[in-house]
């Protein structure tokens, strides 16, 4: 019969746990490892199961699964390192170490898959969209990940984004950026940002269009200068899609030439037009007419120039 101390003593050499199994993090395609240290072994024997999918992985020193990536090593010590080589999202759950005492005596540990954001552009606006002005339009940026993906919105040039046209703002959270009654200030690059943590963010861009018939407005309608020189009349037009600007005077396209200096700035949907007659001449006295076309519309500016008296001094 045994003692109590010959009880205390086999008790104490029983398997035990020294040290809880930690919970891991690890990024989808890496590797991760899953420590369980076991004092007083014996004769038992260690075994690692996959609690969410039911599954035996390993017992002693053997590989029970059919999964490849699994792996596990002893250090002759008392740790049972089970390895989980480049790291799917299936592997994510809780692992169960076991010791096959009587009654069995186990512990957990949870491994964590994590994976960085990806948009999907399948189910996302197109890299470029156009809508007329006044218009409205939802721009749409989903994503896919673990955790679960934020997103933002702002615009590339810094400005902000007008929300229910009321609201302005700096940064949209959100798939869906709603835009009511869109206006041509509005055109430009969009950014959708996706991020939960797990590096490296993405992002994409979104080229908006906001697409209206031309106007035009010119600053002096009426230009007088003295026979024999040089004056240059100008208008100003915005358009989009692109428009094409060009001068007419007798019916006629003026063209670059000795007579007439042309020169065109143009930025963004705004244009600058500029005519230099050179030599006014009274033939050159008239209407000039500055016109800007496109395929929503067409609309023309008219300038008068005439001659004026030189002062001759003594």
């Amino acid at each position: 019969m045994a003692t109590p101390q010959s009880f205390f003593r086999i008790m104490m050499n029983e398997p035990r746990f020294a040290q809880p199994i930690p919970n891991v993090t690890v990024a989808v395609g890496r590797d991760a490892n899953l420590p369980c240290v076991v004092e007083h072994l014996g004769g038992y024997k260690v075994a690692w199961i996959h609690i969410d999918r039911q599954m035996i992985l390993t017992i002693h020193r053997h590989v029970i699964s059919r999964i490849p990536r699994y792996s596990i090593t002893y250090d002759n010590a008392n740790t049972w390192l089970l390895h989980v080589n480049q790291a799917h999202q299936d592997d994510r759950g809780y692992y169960m170490c076991q010791v096959n005492t009587n009654p069995m005596i186990s512990q957990v540990g949870y491994l964590q898959v994590v994976v960085p954001p990806n948009i999907l552009d399948i189910e996302s606006t197109p890299s470029s969209v156009a809508v007329r002005e006044n218009q409205n339009i939802n721009m749409t940026c989903r994503a896919d990940g673990f955790p679960t993906p934020k997103i933002i919105w702002r615009r590339e040039d810094g400005e902000e984004i007008a929300v229910e046209k009321k609201k302005k703002v700096l940064v949209y959270d959100g798939e869906v950026l709603p835009l009511t009654k869109v206006s041509r200030n509005e055109m430009g690059a969009y950014l959708c940002i996706a991020t939960n943590g797990v590096p490296p963010s993405v992002s994409k861009r979104i080229i908006l269009d906001v697409e209206f018939s031309p106007m035009i407005w010119v600053p002096n309608q009426l230009v007088g200068a003295p026979a024999g020189t040089d004056v240059t009349i100008d208008c100003h037009t915005e358009a989009h899609p692109k428009a094409i600007i060009y001068w007419v005077y007798n019916s006629v396209m003026v063209l670059p030439s000795k007579k007439y200096k042309t020169d065109y700035a143009e930025n963004s949907y705004r244009a600058h037009m500029k005519l230099t007659i050179r030599n006014l001449q009274y033939g050159d006295f008239g209407n000039y007419r500055c016109i800007s076309k496109n395929s929503l519309g067409e609309t023309e500016g008219s300038i008068r120039v005439y001659g004026k008296c030189r002062i001759l001094k003594n």
